[in-house]
């Protein structure tokens, strides 16, 4: 998923979205000696973990696949980053900020005796080229940086943002995950995708098809780990993971059966962690191909289909049904529902845009987040009664990511990760021609809502435009919202230092194994 990317993923994936991304894998990566840190995943005092795909890559400034951020949020850091409770922003690589009274300037300072896995000194100047790589080269992030007039280091230790206008979100744009990492200054790039060097608790010591493991690094900044290190396994069935854990084979997965999540909170062979996310789960019409190209036919997918029957299937009691992408426990929920399920008024659309025939639709998900799957073959039934028949496609994660951004697809079914402002949730995705309007939904009312809202300093002028835009892309039915999923983890009992987040973020530094 995106972080924020896919995919999720997330996502990735701030939204950790699953999203595009290049394929990854190939052999295992020996990161150099000398970079600090433990025994490699799989040792004694190391973590072993399930996710449910394997990372696309390594770059954090590329890749968009939640996979890839949940190996990555253990090795790079970012100038500020969510608390766990509430996604506030708080210090990480940065100690302090101050921003102008014309909110067009903020200065960071730095924290002293930060190192990277490499030995480097973190200075000022790996931030502005962190920042710049992702501006210059319209890397994945870019659009974060719109209003991005300049980055400067004036010394060692101070980092100064210049905008061209206000930005209310700037903190969590540049730290809301790991997408936004710092990296060395100088590094070679054409290793990214298969190596790192972060700043973070953890390095990586090797990236296989199978697997990969990180070590303690021992010059970290903050609280050094527990354990000695994490390896991550690729487990793509549920049940499988979940055989895993209670197994002793892992000892912690968020690849949990969905129809199991209720069983398991009275389980005590493992402790369960299930909360509400930032999350949520879409589907999505190519808006480039007839007929999906008119929203009327788009209206009538959303029409016909019912989420809370989707909802059931897919996740059971771990989701809520939404026809907006912010869950209701937000802020900035919107409680907007135009579309009830009703077939006759599904055809009546149909009819009203000119199709009279049958319609099929191939619509894409992937083996590696099962959900999507279960839930495309209840769509696929639902929408049968209107004349459209659902060729489900399912295709491995980085054939899916491939398809995606090449365009070639009738429609696909993912999530957003790890969303915090409402930007993340809406603005990359639907304006036009943004870096992952990968379904190429064009509408200059919601352009424009979307530029204002962006650069508004008043919370509840904010909101409104917010408002104002989530109406106009739910009634174009650009996504059709189908609901808002729990984070549901589970990890051996007598572990301790973890909480499941809403975010999704994995952290594992504070992990402490059972003596």
């Amino acid at each position: 998923m995106r972080r924020r990317t896919v995919l999720t993923g997330l996502a990735a994936a701030s939204s950790v979205p699953l999203v595009a991304a290049c394929s990854g894998g190939g052999e295992p990566v020996d990161t150099g000696e000398g970079q600090g840190g433990g025994a490699a995943g799989g040792g004694a005092g190391a973590l072993v973990v399930a996710i449910s795909a394997q990372p696309d890559q390594l770059d954090p400034h590329r890749t968009t696949a939640y996979a890839s951020f949940q190996v990555l949020e253990n090795v790079y850091d970012t100038l500020v980053v969510p608390a766990a409770d509430d996604l506030t922003m708080e210090p990480s690589l940065a100690e302090s900020w101050e921003t102008s009274e014309d909110q067009l300037t903020w200065t960071f300072t730095l924290r002293e005796g930060v190192t990277f896995h490499s030995g480097k000194e973190l200075t000022a100047e790996d931030v502005v080229f962190s920042y710049r790589r992702i501006i210059d080269q319209e890397l994945a992030n870019s659009y974060r940086f719109a209003t991005v007039a300049d980055v400067a280091a004036p010394d060692e230790r101070t980092v100064v943002v210049t905008l061209s206008s206000p930005t209310p979100n700037l903190l969590s744009q540049v730290g809301g995950f790991k997408g936004m990492a710092v990296l060395p200054s100088g590094v070679d790039e054409s290793t990214l995708t298969t190596q790192a060097d972060g700043t973070g608790p953890f390095r990586l010591d090797g990236f296989s098809a199978s697997e990969v493991t990180l070590s303690a690094f021992d010059g970290y900044w903050g609280e050094a780990p527990t354990v000695t290190g994490v390896t991550y396994q690729f487990i793509t069935e549920p049940a499988a993971a979940l055989t895993a854990l209670q197994s002793d084979q892992v000892q912690w997965t968020d690849n949990v059966p969905p129809q199991q999540v209720a069983s398991l909170a009275d389980d005590d062979t493992v402790e369960l962690g299930n909360v509400p996310s930032v999350d949520y789960w879409y589907l999505a019409m190519n808006c480039r191909t007839a007929p999906f190209d008119d929203p009327a036919v788009r209206r009538a997918v959303a029409t016909a289909i019912d989420r809370a029957a989707i909802t059931e299937a897919a996740k059971f009691d771990a989701a809520a049904p939404n026809q907006t992408a912010i869950p209701e426990d937000s802020f900035w929920y919107l409680d907007y529902a135009p579309y009830e399920a009703d077939v006759d008024a599904a055809r009546a659309l149909l009819e009203g845009a000119g199709v009279s025939g049958p319609v099929t639709m191939g619509l894409m998900v992937t083996s590696e987040y099962p959900e999507t799957v279960t839930a495309a073959q209840v769509i696929a039934n639902q929408l049968e009664p209107l004349g459209i028949t659902v060729e489900i496609q399912t295709e491995d994660f980085a054939t899916w990511l491939d398809r995606q951004s090449q365009g070639d697809f009738d429609a696909f079914m993912l999530g957003w990760l790890g969303n915090i402002d409402p930007f993340d949730f809406y603005d990359s995705q639907h304006r036009t021609d943004a870096s992952n309007n990968y379904h190429g939904y064009s509408n200059p009312v919601t352009d424009d809502l979307l530029e204002r809202a962006a650069t508004e300093s008043d919370q509840d002028a904010r909101k409104d435009l917010y408002d104002q835009a989530a109406r106009q892309i739910v009634d174009d039915a650009s996504y059709v919202y189908l609901y808002n999923p729990n984070t549901v983890q589970a990890w051996k009992p007598g572990i301790t230092g973890y909480e499941a987040r809403a975010d999704k973020a994995v952290n594992f530094e504070t992990v402490q194994l059972p003596s």
